[in-house]
């Protein structure tokens, strides 16, 4: 590989390279349609430096068939036709684009809009046009994080709180006035005694300094109940997640369900599921778009992830993120199970062997977080380019049009798709600007001489710096190599290039053997097991019965665990699978904590 890669960055091989082919070898056409997190949109830089990108807080509706997802700080908002592709719609002056948590509903065939702090309600009946008008120049209810629910019976009501302190506070309003009808009622707050999930760490450790943040309230109606959920403890962290309470009114009592919390992803490529919003697609599947931490160069550099979500015969609500940032299949119809969503498609880029042209030194990042300077030290190793951490990055020593980097799987494989990462190492960029562009070319090979295009974005006018790329046909590869032809501001970096398919290498034994405690903290359990040969890494399943296995929690080449987001209260069953590039095996092993 060494030897190779030194030919490779040292010559000119265009007489190897053959751009006008798209892939090599092929097998049969890929028939659905996938999508991977974090949400492959284009997420504003912000007007702070260092410069980093915001995707936050979303709400998300279908409307006329299609989606519209209102988030924070996006200068706009976005629009799809199928959930895969996003375009930004920049509306007129009245409507709230330099916002906190932009909150939607419809109502009588039109979008009604408020937002965080923000006095005016404005409405739409044509969204792809811009054009907003104030429905209410004075709204009475200033609070932060807002959300609202149209009931069955035409009731409207806002739910809203964000706060260490206050709790989540519900009203009714007049549905065409938006005038309030109600009193403040005060639905819940945080309890953190009790649920470890509020705990305020990246991995909810107890921190008696710090109490989480209370906020993001979103509220569904499912057969007959009401389902009231909360973002906690920091948006921040890699634990943030969003709880849920049930009640059978609107206005409650709100009490926790069984199954908490309802959305919870603290390891992987991209981690946090918090403050989120629970929307249909037009075949009634029920989806849960999220807000993921990077919080490196500031504690809001943030983006968006999607998961679907289900309702067991019991109504108990749940978002699955097993595997929750690999592929996931987009339904063209109604399913009832998240294996139905799986295209069976493995990480094949994991710690892979990486040559790249040059590497920018080591350096610190500086930002404040809970009101302490926190110094991070990045090491800019070619090795984070795969390494399955998104706050973790490999820069170029330039943006120049010669930086490259090339990857060896190790075996040729069958690659169905890809998706490349941009760092942004050294970007000045501020707000929305023509310039915020990606060209490159990512290529792929058989056998490191005879090379094909993968994906030519060498004259792209998009911004997106989670790219994602699925191939028309799957291809056989082994090498990837990727060419920076434009970097918009900054060193041509890139936190992780992830490649997706299936391997001839054989699935992990199960795990067969399962250890699990708890001690005098009841929020925690820990867990260990037997190391798999041959596992790149384990998902263990857990939750409130053997048959509600409904949280996951993903390691890479770890055998033991200790979970803290548990209910004190609770009784807890747990499963471990195995899996590696040739797939998942499940755990034959299973163990519970009273």
């Amino acid at each position: 590989m060494k030897n190779y890669m030194c030919v490779l960055l040292l010559t000119a091989l265009s007489a190897a390279c053959n751009n006008g082919n798209r892939t090599t070898e092929r097998s049969s056409a890929q028939t659905t349609q996938t999508i991977c997190n974090p949400v492959n949109m284009s997420y504003r830089y912000q007007w702070k430096q260092p410069a980093y990108r915001e995707g936050a807080d979303p709400s998300a509706v279908l409307f006329k068939d299609e989606y519209y997802a209102f988030v924070s700080h996006s200068g706009g908002y976005f629009h799809s036709r199928d959930l895969v592709k996003w375009d930004l719609i920049v509306p007129n002056s009245v409507f709230p684009v330099e916002t906190f948590a932009p909150a939607a509903v419809v109502i009588d065939d039109e979008i009604y809009l408020v937002a965080s702090q923000v006095r005016q309600v404005v409405k739409t009946g044509d969204p792809k046009s811009g054009i907003w008008e104030v429905v209410n120049p004075d709204f009475k209810i200033i609070i932060s994080d807002p959300a609202l629910l149209l009931d069955d019976d035409g009731r409207l009501y806002y739910y809203a709180g964000c706060s260490s302190s206050l709790p989540i506070r519900g009203y009714e309003l007049d549905p065409k006035t938006f005038e309030p009808l109600s009193e403040e009622v005060p639905l819940l707050s945080a309890n953190r005694e009790r649920f470890g999930w509020e705990e305020k760490t990246d991995y909810n450790t107890p921190n008696a300094k710090i109490p989480p943040h209370i906020e993001g309230a979103w509220v569904d109606k499912y057969n007959g109940r009401y389902y009231l959920q909360y973002a906690n403890p920091g948006t921040e962290l890699k634990s943030y997640n969003d709880g849920v309470y049930v009640a059978d009114k609107p206005l409650g009592p709100y009490v926790p369900a069984p199954h908490n919390p309802v959305s919870y992803k603290p390891e992987g490529f991209v981690c946090g599921a918090g403050h989120g919003c629970t929307f249909k697609d037009r075949y009634g599947n029920y989806w849960h778009l999220v807000t993921s931490a990077i919080s490196i160069r500031h504690p809001f550099e943030r983006r968006l992830s999607i998961f679907p979500l289900f309702f067991d015969g019991d109504g108990e609500m749940y978002a699955y993120t097993g595997f929750g940032d690999y592929p996931a299949i987009v339904p063209d119809r109604k399913v009832n199970s998240p294996d139905e969503l799986f295209p069976g498609w493995m990480l094949l880029s994991y710690g892979k062997p990486v040559e790249v042209s040059s590497t920018l030194p080591e350096y610190h990042t500086i930002f404040d977080r809970y009101g302490d300077i926190e110094h991070l030290v990045r090491n800019n190793d070619a090795r984070n380019i795969n390494d399955e951490e998104i706050r973790t990055w490999w820069s170029a020593a330039t943006g120049g049009s010669h930086e490259q980097f090339a990857m060896d799987l190790g075996e040729q494989s069958e690659v169905c798709a890809v998706q490349i990462n941009f760092a942004d190492e050294g970007s000045s960029i501020t707000g929305r600007c023509d310039s915020a562009r990606y060209r490159y070319t990512i290529e792929h090979s058989a056998d490191g001489t005879n090379w094909s295009m993968f994906a030519d974005m060498s004259e792209s006018e998009d911004d997106l710096p989670h790219n994602y790329f699925q191939a028309e046909r799957p291809v056989k590869a082994r090498f990837f190599r990727v060419k920076n032809v434009y970097t918009p501001s900054g060193n041509f970096s890139v936190s992780d290039f992830r490649v997706f398919g299936k391997s001839d290498r054989k699935k992990p034994a199960a795990v067969n053997s399962l250890s699990a405690s708890r001690d005098a903290d009841r929020r925690a359990a820990h867990l260990s097991w037997p190391p798999v040969e041959g596992a790149t890494g384990y998902n263990i399943r857990y939750g409130s019965r053997p048959d509600k296995l409904y949280l996951n929690y993903m390691l890479y080449g770890k055998n033991r665990l200790s979970i803290h987001s548990l209910d004190a209260e609770q009784e807890y069953f747990f499963a471990i699978d195995a899996f590696n590039e040739g797939g998942i095996t499940k755990g034959t092993a299973t163990a519970n904590v009273r």
